[in-house]
């Protein structure tokens, strides 16, 4: 039986797929920039779910996405509840010069 090389090999491969594809359908080869919206939308998802749903999402993704998926998440505080207004309302300059 052989072992390979590295153990990560295979997620860190199913991980670049993933950024690939979202990079090809935001039309981007900024791998950071897609890499952050990936982020972005899967906490954003994450938090409006109940633990129950975000968990079982969660089960559903790739090992190393998994991760990023779970990244600070506090499930004392899901689901978050947010106003349809702000759905409509503009970021100021400095939301969007702060990125983690």
């Amino acid at each position: 039986m052989t072992h390979p090389t590295d153990p990560f090999a295979h997620a860190q491969n199913t991980a670049h797929a993933w950024l690939n594809v979202i990079a090809d359908r935001l039309g981007t080869q900024d791998r950071h920039y897609t890499y952050r919206v990936l982020r972005a939308w899967l906490h954003l998802v994450r938090d409006r779910l109940t633990v129950d749903s975000a968990v079982h999402l969660g089960a559903q993704l790739p090992e190393l996405l998994r991760g990023i998926y779970f990244e600070g998440w506090a499930p004392s505080r899901v689901p978050a509840r947010y106003d349809a207004c702000l759905l409509y309302t503009s970021p100021s300059p400095r939301d969007l010069s702060t990125s983690r």
